[in-house]
Order: structure tokens, then C-alpha cells, then sequence
């Protein structure tokens, strides 16, 4: 797997560009805090990157986390890979929503706080997963793992629920990769700061 670094000026947007599970993707790069940007990775809709993906990962997957029985993420833009990779793994997920409904009943919740909004978001398990979690476990699944907010909130879930993750799964870490060596991922995307 190979990562080049192309940051090109399209009118008034700079791309970061990768190549991942032999595709080439062009990344826009947006300013998440004064001077810092990342380059954003956004899979929903783009089924070839998708499969392609969830391919490549649910390989090391297997080489590197036997023995799990669920796999776990958040939404929204992992969705279409936990798909993929129950698929391909034979493995039941679960998706942990963003925002309770009435029909999810007697929610297990945990706040994190979002690279890309900024704002604290919480994290619900619906009453109905509860059940089909407890005494599992589990992979978490992200697209990208960048300051790990969201996976402190799935851990705290899963854990509330009896459940326990056993390791994460990612197509990207995001920063220093210095902290992510237990996440079995693709590549590792760079945090830009501005040198001012």
C-alpha cells in the first residue's frame, strides 16, 4: 500500500491525494481549528471505495482479531463499511445512532466530541441491541480514527452493555500513528498545521 502526498490548488480548494486498496482518491482539505486542517474521507456513496476497502481490512481483520462476535460503529459514515465487512466476515453488526427515537426504548448513551463538527455528539445502543451484545465481542469500526473521542464513546457503550472490544478497524488513523498501533488500519492520514 502506498500513501502520496499531492496537495493541489482546484480553484479555491486544496486536495490531499491517496491511494488505498489500489485506488486513487482526492481528498478536499478543510480548516477544522485555526491553522489546522485534515483531509476529509468520505466514503457514503462511493461503492468502490467501499468494497475495496472493506476487502483489504477485513483481511488483516482476520489475521489479527479472530474470535469476535459482533462488529460495532457509529454513525453515519462508516455505515456502508460495517456492511461490507459483515458481509465479507459473517459477523452481525450494529449501528449506534447519533440521536434517540422513542422506539429505541431503554438507550445506553455516551457523549464524544467530533473531529469534524466541533460540538459534543452523544451515542446511543438501542434497547433491542442491548441483548444481542451483551457478553460479545467486539470490533469497533470507523472509517476514520483521528482524536479518539468517538471510540472512548463506543467503548463506553459496549462496555455498559456487558460487552468487550477486543480491537478497532478503521480504513484511516489521522495525526501522530505513533498512537493508534492498535488499530488495524489501511494508512495514516497527515493533520495539516499551518506554519505561521
Amino acid at each position: 500500500m502506498k500513501i502520496e502526498m499531492e496537495v493541489e490548488l482546484a480553484g479555491e480548494r486544496e486536495f490531499y491525494t491517496v491511494e488505498i486498496a489500489g485506488l486513487t482518491r482526492r481528498l478536499p482539505l478543510f480548516e477544522v481549528a485555526p491553522g489546522v486542517r485534515i483531509a476529509v474521507f468520505n466514503m457514503l456513496g462511493d461503492t468502490t471505495v467501499v468494497k475495496a476497502t472493506a476487502a483489504v481490512l477485513s483481511e488483516r481483520i482476520k489475521q489479527q482479531a479472530g474470535g469476535a462476535d459482533v462488529l460495532v460503529t457509529a454513525e453515519a459514515k462508516s455505515i456502508p463499511l460495517i456492511y461490507e465487512l459483515s458481509a465479507l466476515l459473517g459477523l452481525p453488526y450494529i449501528v449506534l445512532r447519533k440521536t434517540y427515537k422513542p422506539y429505541m426504548g431503554a438507550a445506553i448513551s455516551a457523549e464524544t466530541l467530533s473531529m469534524t463538527t466541533g460540538a459534543p455528539q452523544q451515542l446511543f445502543l438501542d434497547e433491542k441491541d442491548h441483548a444481542s451484545i451483551a457478553g460479545r465481542k467486539v470490533i469497533l469500526v470507523d472509517d476514520v480514527v483521528s482524536t479518539g473521542s468517538t471510540l472512548t464513546g463506543m467503548r463506553s457503550v459496549i462496555t455498559e452493555a456487558g460487552a468487550t472490544a477486543i480491537t478497532t478497524a478503521a480504513v484511516f488513523t489521522e495525526g501522530n500513528d505513533d498512537g493508534w498501533q492498535d488499530v488495524i488500519a489501511l494508512a495514516n492520514l497527515p493533520v495539516f498545521i499551518d506554519q505561521k
